[in-house]
């Protein structure tokens, strides 16, 4: 399943979140995800995660929904999925606590998630 945040504002949450990854200032920036070069996709900065997963964000109604997205070629293991899931959910806990109600993911994969082969 994919990662959702309940928000009354999805549309600026989602341009909070791509601005403090991509600003310059060191304070308040997200230093652990990294938007990709086609500006759909963010990934972990870490040398262990990087580019094993990718997050492709859908402002919703009342939510945002992070879908997992595999790497050219590469399927993605249980540890990726489960990294990538538990990562970003800390993220906006540790950014945007004031800014969504609710972070939910489950353990499998829906069909908006590209994971496998």
């Amino acid at each position: 399943m994919a990662v959702y945040f309940v928000t009354e504002k999805p549309k600026t949450l989602l341009k909070e979140f791509i601005r403090r990854v991509n600003q310059e200032e060191a304070e308040g920036k997200i230093t652990t995800w990294v938007q990709h070069d086609d500006g759909k996709h963010f990934t972990h900065t870490s040398t262990q995660w990087k580019n094993k997963a990718f997050m492709k964000p859908t402002a919703e109604t009342e939510r945002i929904v992070f879908n997992i997205i595999k790497p050219k070629g590469k399927p993605i293991t249980w540890p990726v999925y489960a990294f990538y899931h538990g990562h970003l959910i800390e993220t906006f806990i540790t950014h945007f606590h004031d800014d969504f109600s609710e972070a939910q993911a489950t353990p499998l994969p829906d069909a908006s998630d590209n994971c496998g082969e």
